[in-house]
């Protein structure tokens, strides 16, 4: 048992470097429409937190390519939209296009729509707090300020989106 724990100790990394969200939470919401339809949250709903997963996803890739000094024009956005639009890829078998108007002019799948929605919200939420962060001097306002405003902003769409269905 204590070569276990040794071997296991040493599997793990030595040097924690920082990420833009929790692996945690990322592994949580990448769960999230085959629960969210088993206890009957709306897809929308469900696509919000999805959509916030594969931006975070997107993010990681960037830094990756970072690290690996690889670099091209527009990089970011395609890197970004790649990400988000993997939902397909994702839920292919699981997916019926059904959609529904949004706005009174909008017709899209609610999946659909909610992921897109979710990562424009993530991304936006995200430039927020680095303006916010700038704005302070270069100091957070309060701890955990970099999760507590996306999961807020993504909590207060999500009602918005149950209410108005």
């Amino acid at each position: 048992m204590k070569k276990l724990m040794v071997a296991l100790m040493a599997m793990m990394p030595a040097v924690a470097f920082a990420n833009p969200a929790c692996p945690i939470c990322t592994v949580a919401i990448g769960a999230a429409l085959p629960i969210t339809r088993r206890i009957g949250v709306p897809d929308a709903v469900a696509g919000l937190w999805v959509g916030a997963f594969l931006a975070i996803m997107g993010y990681w890739i960037i830094r990756f390519m970072d690290k690996r000094g690889w670099r091209f024009p527009g990089r970011n956005a395609i890197v970004l939209a790649v990400s988000v639009a993997t939902i397909g890829f994702a839920y292919i078998g699981q997916l019926r296009y059904s959609p529904c108007e949004y706005f009174g002019f909008l017709n899209v799948d609610p999946l659909l729509f909610g992921t897109v929605l979710g990562a424009v919200l993530f991304i936006v939420t995200e430039k927020l707090y680095d303006w916010m962060k700038m704005k302070n001097g270069g100091h957070a306002h309060f701890p955990f300020e970099k999760v507590v405003l996306p999961v807020v902003v993504l909590a207060v769409a999500s009602g918005l989106l149950t209410i108005c269905r």
